[in-house]
């Protein structure tokens, strides 16, 4: 898993209409807030999306972008997309799992995806990193908002 403090990875992935997408166009511009789901059809990861949605113009006000991972192909991903109406973009590995690439992989029996989230700020640094083998642990809800008010300098409390 990536490491607070630490330069983000160069992620270069695909959005649900094909079109290339990579961590380092936003760099200078807008924060990125990356959710990397277990699957789309996981109940508790589907939760944590809606909460993001529900949370969009907290996090537009902080010119924080959000963005969703999902390891289905871009077929799949968009259909999910447009079945719950989500106003994120969805990323798709455009060769291999998107989830490898910072670390959201467990080896147990084999390979086991992990979901988590990944605050980049505008330079590039990765300012929040958090991920569980369980859904119900990936999305540090309270974690996240105290980055984000960390970057902008405002208290937490």
């Amino acid at each position: 898993m990536l490491t607070t403090g630490s330069p983000a990875p160069e992620l270069a992935l695909e959005d649900t209409a094909g079109q290339p997408w990579r961590l380092s166009d936003l760099r200078g511009a807008h924060s990125a807030l990356l959710y990397f789901m277990r699957s789309t059809s996981c109940p508790i990861c589907n939760r944590h999306v809606r909460d993001l949605v529900a949370r969009r113009d907290q996090f537009a006000a902080d010119d924080v972008r959000v963005l969703i991972v999902v390891p289905e192909a871009r077929d799949a991903g968009l259909a999910w997309k447009t079945d719950h109406g989500i106003p994120f973009p969805v990323l798709v590995g455009s060769a291999g799992t998107p989830h490898e690439s910072v670390g959201l992989t467990r080896k147990i029996f084999g390979s086991m995806r992990q979901s988590g989230t990944v605050l980049v700020d505008t330079d590039g640094i990765i300012r929040h990193a958090h991920g569980a083998t369980l859904p119900v642990n990936s999305y540090d809800k309270k974690g996240i908002i105290g980055a984000i008010h960390s970057m902008r300098g405002r208290s937490t409390a």
